[in-house]
């Protein structure tokens, strides 16, 4: 019996569910899950900066079965679920959970983005992994130089980083993402992962909305992390500077427990190991 992870994500998509499924893989890492991307670039990611062990690339959540076998268990993160597929998943596997649906809340990773008392770098800005439209890129190509950290998207397209390179004093590399959140005390972010993230650490994110992305509204009212939307840059870039000038205070924030699950999986898999003598 095997437990799969299955995360949306590629160049359009972003790698938001991939981050989340990463967190309750590592999480659930006594049962050496598997995790599920339909781009291999986000398996990559996964496996170089979250620390996840194992993942396949599965270009559609319908072709899990593929690769699973009946009994086996499923969480997954994908706006591609239907109440078709759900129903035949339900039949197929000994336990399916959907996240923002079986699983709910704040899914961030602890073992990873812990409290940092004293964060080196002041302000930084992460747009998303992804800006297929070149949504940022055209808001801040006619500004003026900031000084502010612009922490690169994963899936930023091939030769951004030069001209962003002449946006911004200094422009910090996919790779190091996670050190970048940990330490950025100040995170403008169009990623409301990214923001959770950083309040895990201890620091102050500030949500920027994006027009093409639909966010959790009752989290991020629920939490009362600060919003702001802008037309062009240096609207952004005021907005910002007199947000954490007076950072509200955060209420309520509290990571979604997996002991629940977890005692499940173990209950379902210990059951099925004494059934077929393993």
């Amino acid at each position: 019996m095997q437990v799969y992870l299955y995360a949306k994500s590629g160049h359009t998509v972003g790698l938001e569910a991939t981050k989340r499924c990463a967190a309750i893989a590592n999480a659930l890492k006594e049962f050496d899950p598997i995790l599920c991307t339909s781009d291999f670039r986000a398996g990559a990611f996964a496996k170089d900066l979250l620390g996840v062990r194992r993942y396949v690339n599965i270009d559609v959540v319908r072709n899990l079965t593929n690769i699973m076998e009946k009994r086996d268990i499923l969480i997954y993160d994908t706006p591609e679920a239907n109440e078709a597929m759900r129903k035949d998943m339900k039949e197929f596997c000994t336990l399916f959970y959907g996240i923002g649906e079986e699983i709910e809340g704040i899914i961030v990773d602890t073992s990873i983005y812990t409290k940092n008392e004293t964060p080196s770098i002041e302000k930084t800005i992460f747009f998303g992994d992804d800006d297929y439209n070149n949504l940022f890129l055209e808001m801040a190509k006619d500004s003026d130089k900031s000084k502010i950290n612009l922490l690169m998207g994963h899936y930023f397209f091939l030769g951004n980083e030069k001209i962003f390179t002449k946006l911004f004093s200094n422009v910090i590399d996919e790779e190091e993402y996670v050190q970048t959140i940990q330490n950025s005390k100040y995170l403008l972010t169009a990623s409301l992962q990214a923001a959770f993230e950083s309040l895990a650490c201890g620091n102050y994110p500030v949500l920027f909305k994006r027009v093409d992305k639909e966010y959790n509204e009752d989290l991020i009212s629920k939490i009362n992390i600060p919003v702001i939307e802008a037309n062009n840059f240096k609207q952004l870039i005021e907005t910002f500077e007199s947000t954490i000038n007076n950072y509200p205070i955060i209420s309520n924030f509290n990571i979604t427990s997996l002991d629940n699950i977890t005692n499940d999986i173990k209950q379902k898999i210990d059951l099925y190991k004494k059934l077929t003598n393993q």
